[in-house]
C-alpha cells in the first residue's frame, strides 16, 4: 500500500504543478501538492514521493511548472525550490506527527517546512545567478523570489493544513488496513 501512496502522490504534485495562474510570475499548486503530500503521508513516504517526482523530471517527464523537465530545470537558478522541496517534506512530515489532528499545528509545520524550502531555493538561486550574470544581494533575491509568493504559499499552506487534517483519519485507517 505504501508503494500506491507514494506514486499517487508523486503524480499529485506533477498535477498541481501544471495548475498554473498566469501573471508575471506563474503562481503554480506545486507547493501545494508538497506540502498535502507531506501532511497525509509523513516523512518518509512524503520524501520517496518527492524523489519520485524529482526523478520523473530528471529523467524528462515533464512534470514540473510549466510542463518542464530535465536536468536544466534542476540545475537552473530555481531547481534549489524543487531540490528543497525534499526537505520540505522531511521537516513538514517529521513536525506533523508530534501533534496529529491539531490543525494550528499543521499550518506551522507546513510553514516551516516551506520557509525551509525558501532558504534552500533562494541560496541557490543566488548562487546559480552568481555565476550567468553577477552577484545578487539577498534582499533582491528575496524580492524576485519568495515576496511574489507570499500570499498565495499561505493560502496554499490554509488549504493544504485543511485538507490533511479532514483526510488524515482516512488515511490512518487505508494504513491499518495494510497490515
Amino acid at each position: 500500500m505504501d508503494l500506491v501512496y507514494i506514486a499517487l502522490f508523486a503524480v499529485i504534485m506533477a498535477v498541481c504543478s501544471w495548475i498554473a495562474i498566469p501573471a508575471g510570475i506563474p503562481f503554480t499548486l506545486q507547493t501545494f501538492g508538497v506540502l498535502i503530500t507531506a501532511g497525509l503521508l509523513g516523512a518518509r513516504r512524503g520524501v520517496a514521493a518527492v524523489l519520485i517526482y524529482l526523478l520523473l523530471g530528471a529523467v524528462g517527464v515533464p512534470v514540473f511548472a510549466n510542463f518542464g523537465a530535465g536536468p536544466g530545470v534542476l540545475l537552473g537558478p530555481t531547481g534549489g525550490y524543487l531540490v528543497g522541496f525534499i526537505f520540505t517534506a522531511l521537516l513538514t512530515g517529521w513536525l506533523i506527527r508530534f501533534f496529529p489532528g491539531k490543525l494550528a499545528a499543521i499550518f506551522l509545520a507546513m510553514l516551516v517546512g516551506l520557509l525551509v524550502c525558501y532558504a534552500f531555493g533562494t541560496a541557490w538561486f543566488m548562487i546559480v545567478y552568481a555565476r550567468s550574470s553577477g552577484a545578487i544581494g539577498l534582499a533582491a533575491a528575496l524580492a524576485w523570489c519568495v515576496a511574489p509568493f507570499i500570499i498565495p504559499d499561505l493560502l496554499k499552506i490554509t488549504l493544504a493544513a485543511l485538507l490533511v487534517k479532514r483526510l488524515s483519519p482516512y488515511m490512518k485507517t487505508a494504513a491499518a488496513a495494510k497490515g
